[in-house]
């Protein structure tokens, strides 16, 4: 028998200079908090961005 899938859930990151919610993206549940050097349009430049729940 097939064992079932892992849940995916939608996580938002969040830019910490401005506050916006710049990307989505669909991760495996548990683990750790990713913290992720993106681009910031508002900001023009690359600043960090962390993972928000909805």
């Amino acid at each position: 028998m097939a064992k079932g899938k892992k849940k995916l859930e939608v996580v938002h990151l969040v830019c910490e200079e401005s506050g916006d919610h710049n990307y989505t993206l669909r991760k495996k549940t548990g683990g750790e908090k990713l913290k992720v050097k993106k681009y910031s349009p508002r900001l023009r430049k690359h600043t960090l961005h962390v993972e928000k729940k909805k």
